[in-house]
């Protein structure tokens, strides 16, 4: 027997239908939003959240990865110095200029690291291998940056502030949250390409903490020792560096409203559309009371209602940001869509329309059941 609710839905199978195109689009804003606020975040923080060290020492104060500022190579020795560090790295950070084939200039992302450790290089190699960056002006360019220098091939020559380097590798999957290109090449390139970091400076030491101790005595131990900088955990610099891109530039906080716009307009749609509905089978309700229905029941075939529009529309909506996923990478950016995310929304989806459907409940067990033997 097809339950009462299904019935009522489908009486009316256009408003039906409006009122599932109106769930999938709350749920496919919700989702793309949210999704591309992850996307942002993940690409914020992946030079920290793929570099395998304990401990970011930073210029003081580092807001976040790509702001930070050089300060003196020579804490890399009292590092060292210090008991219970498994290895200590330099890396260098620096904003430049890139001349393009077409006589035109791009901002790059300019990232030098040691090619002998490897600590800092690109974690995904399509062409080419992090160490050809050895002895002389090589870079490795990532295949995400062809949108904005031009197709790049190993072997090919470019001029980074007016010196001539080689592509000698092509990295796979890492974009910046500012969309300049990153670029990787040894750590004394970069500091060639990029002159006013300063002779004897660095911008980041990456710290890596032995088995046997503590990573919170080690910093400590570190911020005692150590004067000018700041030093983090590498969870924490990567949090920070969300954080600033997420409140002190007003990112998150307009992903969040239009996240909740698609909220409100998933709960106008279905509210209206239920309301409508329970108008309409008046009546039935007040019959249904009438043989001795109790209120809870007509609760149920309410929410029930709610639920299935929820469910369906959930369900469409998930198909469709599948697809919008694959056409918003084709652009250079990322969606992140986890699958925390999707239980989140589903649960989201479920409160949605179960909150729209308040109104029709309070209207349809306010029924007198006297009304049904009126004329």
């Amino acid at each position: 027997m097809v339950p009462i609710s299904i019935k009522n839905l489908l009486y009316d199978k256009t408003r039906f239908a409006i009122t599932i195109v109106g769930v999938t689009f709350a749920v496919v804003l919700i989702f793309a939003q949210i999704g591309i606020y992850l996307g942002f975040m993940k690409n914020a923080s992946t030079i920290i959240d793929n570099i395998n060290a304990d401990i970011w020492v930073t210029s003081k104060d580092s807001p976040n990865f790509d702001w930070s500022r050089p300060f003196p190579e020579k804490n890399l020795n009292i590092i060292k110095g210090i008991k219970g560090i498994e290895w200590a790295e330099k890396l260098v950070f620096a904003w430049t200029m890139m001349k393009l084939p077409d006589g035109g200039t791009e901002q790059i992302e300019l990232i030098g690291y040691n090619p002998n450790s490897g600590i800092g290089a690109p974690w995904k190699m399509k062409e080419g291998r992090i160490s050809d960056v050895k002895g002389g002006k090589y870079i490795i360019v990532d295949e995400s940056a062809q949108k904005r220098l031009g197709k790049v091939r190993v072997g090919d020559v470019r001029e980074i502030m007016d010196q001539k380097v080689k592509i000698a590798g092509i990295s796979e999957g890492i974009k910046s949250l500012t969309t300049a290109p990153y670029i990787f090449t040894s750590y004394d390139t970069a500091k060639e390409l990029a002159p006013y970091i300063g002779r004897d400076n660095t911008t980041f030491i990456l710290v890596k903490v032995s088995e046997d101790f503590d990573k919170d005595e080690i910093i400590q131990i570190l911020k005692k020792r150590l004067t000018g900088v700041s030093v983090y955990t590498r969870e924490g610099y990567s949090f920070r560096t969300k954080k600033y891109w997420t409140i002190s530039t007003g990112m998150g906080m307009g992903f969040l409203i239009t996240a909740f716009l698609g909220f409100i307009i998933g709960m106008i749609i279905v509210g209206q559309t239920i309301y409508t509905s329970t108008v309409e089978h008046l009546r039935e309700f007040g019959t249904l009371k009438a043989i001795g229905a109790t209120n809870t029941y007509i609760y149920r075939i309410i929410i029930e209602q709610a639920i299935i529009n929820a469910v369906v529309g959930y369900v469409m909506g998930l198909i469709a940001i599948r697809f919008l996923i694959k056409g918003y990478e084709k652009t250079g950016l990322d969606m992140v869509v986890p699958d925390y995310l999707m239980g989140s929304v589903f649960f989201i989806t479920i409160l949605m329309c179960i909150s729209a459907s308040f109104i029709s409940i309070r209207k349809a067990t306010r029924i007198d059941p006297v009304m049904v033997f009126r004329t």
